[in-house]
């Protein structure tokens, strides 16, 4: 391996590093998991580098490199317990009525974000990965399509299930007209 193409990709790490690692927080709810595997991610793309063809963004391929990365992640720990949504408004509804019911305090912005990533985090993966490219990644239909690998009619169903599932989930901790 040359230095040259040892720089080269150094330079697309330092330009893609950010977004991958925020992708892999969102698909795997762990910001420390997330951090190491966008390392392993960037590892397997040098390796497969010479796979990409360039039909595709190089941003989009390594986005279907990091999605299929994180989801075997998640198949592997998919035996862990969680809580159900039930058990967190339980313990947790007293404190996040009284945040949306509030004007927002400074302080509540942080809340009321670990609130969604919360519910972002009880949503199926695939729901979460498509929701994290379009709202978090800023990625259009077609590049979501060519990450996924479907249609562009197929991105938009699945969005459309996966945002009513997340107000749902929304809905087990506030009142209907706060989501």
């Amino acid at each position: 391996m040359t230095a040259g193409r040892r720089e080269l990709f150094a330079g697309l790490v330092r330009k893609y590093q950010d977004r991958i690692v925020g992708l892999c927080a969102s698909i795997l709810s762990d910001r420390s998991q997330a951090e190491d595997a966008a390392q392993e991610i960037f590892i397997k793309a040098f390796r497969a580098l010479d796979e990409f063809r360039g039909g595709a963004a190089f941003a989009t391929w390594l986005y279907r490199v990091a999605s299929n990365h994180c989801l075997d992640l998640l198949r592997k720990k998919s035996r862990q317990k969680t809580d159900s949504l039930e058990m967190l408004a339980e313990r947790e509804g007293e404190r996040l009525e009284k945040l949306f019911a509030a004007p927002d305090p400074a302080g509540s912005l942080l809340e009321k974000s670990d609130l969604v990533e919360r519910a972002l985090s009880r949503l199926p993966p695939d729901y979460r990965l498509i929701l994290t490219l379009r709202e978090s990644q800023g990625l259009n239909y077609r590049e979501i399509a060519q990450v996924l690998n479907c249609s562009v009619d197929a991105v938009k169903a699945r969005l459309r299930r996966a945002r009513k599932e997340l107000e749902g989930n929304l809905r087990h901790f506030l009142d209907p007209e706060n989501v």
